[in-house]
């Protein structure tokens, strides 16, 4: 890496498909039905998406972290029912690939890739905030949203979720949880006319936006913050992704897209002076093309593009002072992200293994307002 003052590099486990293990069993109920729970634990140390210039190995955001711990019902004939910390329908939905590049770099979630380290500006001071009394610094991801996750698509959280069985290449998922969350989507896979084809859509909103059950990242509520406990929001989210590939050839190309509204950003009080400046709307678009073939008979060779643009808008979390003095900062009325970068992905089909090696320069522009 090399943010224009320092470069180095080090060794990490890849955010994109990380460090994790699993513990997943279930038993037949009748000859249509079983019942099982899923528990999935995730490694966060030496994470590429945690470190920064200071802590080369993310120690100060490390150790284990709960990603699913679930029960579930499925029947082939009416669907399958979760309940606990999952997946809601909009998680994931704007990063459907079918190349093996998903394991890889994700054309749609570029946090994963060294986007923990710290905002450089130009005058080659780190990008810092006030957090409960001690300056903590800000890391690229948080110019995306807060938590680093895109427009449209929402986090892991407790939730009761319904998914379709799948007719003629299509299921419907539905949850609500959270306090209060609730979701709705649809997917597609499917082959046609020698091309191969997957493709979701999901909307969601949420009401309140509790610190521990807040899916959709960093609504602002009616008291002036993000996230506050019980207090209502009004954030909504819509997200949307394609991918399709040519069987014959090798060649695909995947588009991913997110909006997200936060009707609160602009209510008359959260903002000094009243709401000026403030942008309640976060979208991002982002494509991937290339071409993924047998060219060598170990495995599968991807050669790859991708580019990614971000606008988003701010909240209350969204904090930053350019100066190295945190009691100097502002909030983020809005911030851009544009990613371009490309790679290749080589198959290893008899260890079960991808080796991979790609570039990405990332340019990011920051509007603060006082408040």
């Amino acid at each position: 890496w090399d943010d224009g003052f320092e470069q180095n590099a080090g060794f990490y486990t890849n955010d994109t498909a990380r460090t994790r293990f699993r513990f997943k069993g279930s038993a037949k109920v009748t000859e249509d039905v079983k019942a099982g729970y899923l528990l999935e634990i995730g490694v966060r140390t030496a994470n590429s998406k945690r470190f920064t210039q200071d802590d080369p190995l993310a120690l100060g955001d490390s150790g284990l972290d709960l990603r699913h711990s679930a029960w579930f019902l499925e029947s082939k004939s009416l669907g399958t029912v979760w309940v606990g910390q999952t997946n809601p329908a909009g998680e994931g939905i704007t990063e459907i690939n079918l190349a093996q590049t998903k394991d890889a770099g994700k054309y749609s979630d570029i946090e994963d890739s060294a986007l923990g380290l710290n905002i450089r500006f130009l005058n080659g001071n780190f990008g810092v905030r006030d957090n409960n009394g001690a300056t903590e610094a800000v890391s690229l991801r948080r110019l995306i949203g807060h938590s680093g996750d895109q427009p449209g698509d929402a986090e892991r959280g407790a939730i009761v979720k319904y998914v379709s069985p799948e007719l003629a290449g299509f299921t419907v998922t539905a949850d609500w949880g959270g306090d209060d969350y609730w979701d709705a989507g649809l997917g597609y896979k499917g082959e046609m006319g020698g091309f191969k084809l997957a493709m979701g859509i999901a909307y969601g909103e949420e009401s309140s936006a509790d610190d521990d059950f807040g899916i959709i990242d960093s609504c602002m509520t009616d008291d002036g913050l993000a996230e506050g406990l019980g207090s209502d929001a009004k954030c909504r989210e819509v997200g949307g992704s394609l991918s399709v590939m040519h069987v014959p050839t090798g060649l695909y190309l995947n588009f991913g897209a997110g909006w997200k509204d936060d009707e609160l950003i602009d209510k008359p009080g959260l903002f000094t002076p009243t709401g000026v400046g403030a942008d309640p709307d976060s979208t991002f678009w982002a494509l991937e093309g290339g071409i993924e073939q047998k060219f060598i008979p170990i495995g599968k060779t991807t050669f790859f593009g991708q580019y990614y643009d971000y606008d988003g808008g701010s909240n209350d979390n969204r904090r930053l002072s350019f100066t190295g003095n945190a009691a100097d900062q502002e909030r983020i009325a809005n911030s851009e992200v544009q990613m371009y970068g490309g790679g290749i992905v080589q198959g290893v089909d008899a260890a079960g293994m991808l080796l991979y090696a790609f570039y990405r320069h990332y340019e990011f522009d920051v509007s603060l307002i006082e408040g």
